[in-house]
């Protein structure tokens, strides 16, 4: 496996972004970046980024989070933001992910883990919760599933062909075009600092074509066993979807329906696109706060 690490200077200066790194050696070639806030002592909160962002989209709401007694935890998955990046799409597979996430969460010791997450961070954290339930003790859920080979909408088939063809891939207009409020200049290079070259992209690019929509996905069988483990989970399990975005619009319905811990729980519509971290991080920073009894 070739790695690739992107020079540290390539973070400078980054806007609204003053935390210190953290990393954890998760095997002799790969380093795993994160960021830890607030006191170490105190219930985590896990902010799980998605495609293809990193740890930089919960910039507004780690603060908010950690001032209110929580610690704040948002990794940066294997091939993306400060975390090392494997070279080749060829090295990337969802259940590889997963593994590196569940190391990462077991060497860390982390329990009572609340459990924010959307796109890819769903798709990830939802298998951890599946695989180490007992370490997790809610889910606030954002724009974002489990799916198990049977649901794709027209925007996801798209932006999948885009992902695959296209002769460029600009992540920073990528998140733009997700995001219903204009990005600055600014913060459009802090989504692309990560990634100096192409070289560095492998995950971006192959991380649309892992998703399980279809019957013959190898992660199939993984979804469906997860699913079981969902459909009997009692504890809190809230819905937090925006209300423009085209890529998961009615996701949270196939959630509430077979979810149990979903019930009578203060679900909520956000405002904003698909990276609703960007359009609305003060409204999902409540439904986090809520969820966990902490008042604004």
């Amino acid at each position: 496996m070739h790695v690739l690490r992107t020079p540290e200077e390539r973070f400078r200066d980054l806007p609204d972004f003053p935390f210190a790194p953290h990393y954890l050696q998760l095997s002799p070639e790969l380093r795993m970046h994160y960021v830890d806030e607030g006191p170490r002592d105190a219930p985590p909160v896990l902010m799980l980024h998605g495609e293809p962002s990193w740890s930089y989209l919960y910039r507004h709401m780690i603060p908010p989070v950690a001032a209110a007694g929580l610690r704040v935890l948002a990794p940066d998955l294997i091939g993306f933001g400060k975390s090392d990046k494997p070279s080749k799409k060829a090295d990337y597979t969802y259940a590889r992910h997963v593994a590196w996430m569940r190391q990462w969460i077991e060497a860390l010791d982390l329990r009572d883990i609340t459990l924010v997450c959307q796109d890819w961070g769903s798709l990830i954290g939802l298998r951890l919760l599946a695989e180490m339930p007992e370490r997790f003790a809610r889910v606030t859920l954002s724009n974002g599933g489990l799916p198990e080979g049977k649901f794709a909408s027209k925007a996801f088939a798209k932006w999948r062909a885009f992902s695959r063809w296209s002769p460029i891939f600009p992540i920073g207009r990528i998140v733009q075009a997700g995001t219903r409020r204009k990005l600055s200049p600014a913060e459009i290079a802090a989504y692309d600092a990560p990634f100096p070259r192409n070289a560095y992209k492998a995950a971006t690019r192959i991380f649309p074509s892992l998703v399980p929509v279809e019957p013959e996905n190898p992660a199939v069988p993984d979804q469906l066993r997860a699913w079981k483990v969902l459909e009997a989970w009692e504890k809190p399990f809230i819905c937090c979807f925006s209300n423009k975005d085209p890529i998961t619009r009615g996701g949270d319905k196939l959630i509430l329906d077979r979810v149990p811990g979903t019930k009578d729980q203060p679900h909520t519509t956000l405002r904003g696109g698909h990276f609703v971290q960007e359009d609305d991080p003060e409204g999902f920073v409540g439904v986090i706060l809520r969820a966990c009894g902490r008042t604004q």
